[in-house]
């Protein structure tokens, strides 16, 4: 590899503020850095000379300067339903994955923002194999580039302002509140009109509860807000997420009254995943009324999806609606997620890419199954 190879650089690591910087810095005007953008984000493109607005020696700079390029995908499957994953390489052993949900009314990219995790929450094949690395910007961003280059293709769109892809979220690998130093980069790209022009409403960040970090993000890029909470007390949330412990509850509930005053929807989703015998009894939606009493909100039951060794139960149908039901007729609006894309494990909790486990996280997951009384004892003393 030559020199010139070594030092280019990929443009998606750029939000549109950040092109027009570096287009700067070559001595192009700002408009140019704006075609630029455009070319790559309205259009996909990743070919200069297709650029056809763009002056020629303003192309030969790029051809040496900078490419276009997602993360290498190493495999892509599909779903009897329509979903579909792609595992994405992130070099040195590790990949990530990006699932996209096809809907009547729109269509869904989930995307991933680390190489693992490092929360280290009970029930997430993720979390289960440790945390790796963060991902650069190029990385975020080449999922959702990638995605609706091949989406469009595939269904022989042209017009840049017909997407495929109308709502992101940011709930696949790893927590993005660790990494906002690449995460909001590529959340300014998704608003941007010049970018993917996304509504801040479609665009929605995912967290295990970093308050700090929430109000970072509000700061920075107020995008719809959802905080998985899984639990109604900090005893319980203690045992199955590990943050809590230094974020607990009420500092939580405290972040997401703030982040409220410049959010773009009026109410906070929670998230909370339903595991058998440990959060679904009805004396837990009672006490997850009152816990939320002062936070306007929606709540979003999702179904445990069992992953190897887990350990874990799925809840029973009825029980999770009768859960639902009780957080309904106390005036909070409660859906149930349909589960989508379980037959590829693409289903909530199941993405886990190739991530090697460098950590002591097994031995870890041990210790919190003992604690809520899912492991036997013999199982415990074995390992």
């Amino acid at each position: 590899m030559n020199q010139t190879q070594d030092t280019r650089v990929n443009l998606l690591d750029f939000d549109v503020e950040g092109i027009k910087a570096w287009c700067a810095a070559l001595g192009e005007k700002p408009y140019r850095a704006v075609q630029l953008a455009r070319w790559m984000h309205r259009y996909c493109a990743d070919d200069f000379d297709a650029m056809t607005n763009l002056a020629k020696s303003f192309r030969a700079k790029l051809k040496d300067l900078a490419y276009i390029k997602a993360p290498d995908v190493i495999t892509v499957k599909h779903s009897a339903d329509g979903t579909r994953k792609w595992l994405f390489d992130v070099g040195n052993g590790n990949a990530v994955e990006a699932v996209f949900i096809p809907e009547d009314d729109r269509g869904t990219l989930c995307i991933s923002t680390q190489a693992g995790c490092a929360m280290g929450c009970l029930f997430c094949s993720t979390g289960k194999q440790g945390f790796n690395r963060n991902l650069a910007t190029s990385e975020i961003v080449g999922q959702l580039w990638y995605a609706e280059k091949t989406l469009r293709e595939e269904a022989g769109v042209t017009d840049p302002n017909d997407r495929i892809i109308s709502n992101v979220v940011l709930m696949g690998m790893g927590e993005p509140l660790q990494n906002l130093s690449n995460v909001v980069p590529a959340l300014k790209l998704f608003l941007d009109d010049n970018g993917y022009g996304l509504s801040r409403r479609r665009v929605t960040v995912s967290t295990s509860g970093l308050v700090n970090q929430i109000d970072k993000l509000a700061a920075e890029a107020p995008v719809a807000l959802a905080v998985s909470l899984h639990a109604p007390d900090d005893a319980l949330r203690d045992k199955i997420m590990p943050v809590n412990r230094k974020h607990p509850l009420a500092d939580l509930m405290a972040a997401c009254r703030r982040y409220l005053k410049v959010a773009p929807r009026d109410f906070i989703t929670f998230e909370y995943l339903m595991l058998g015998g440990i959060n679904d009894e009805p004396r837990h939606a009672r006490e997850l009324i009152e816990l939320v009493r002062t936070v306007p909100c929606k709540f979003n039951l999702i179904t445990f999806n069992p992953f190897p060794d887990s350990d874990l139960k799925r809840p029973d149908r009825e029980k999770v609606l009768a859960f639902a039901k009780i957080l309904n007729d106390a005036g909070i609006v409660t859906t149930v997620r349909k589960t989508r894309g379980d037959d590829i494990d693409a289903a909530c909790g199941q993405l886990a890419g190739e991530v090697k486990d460098r950590t002591q996280r097994a031995k870890r997951l041990i210790e919190q199954k003992r604690a809520l009384g899912i492991l036997p004892v013999r199982d415990a003393a074995q390992s």
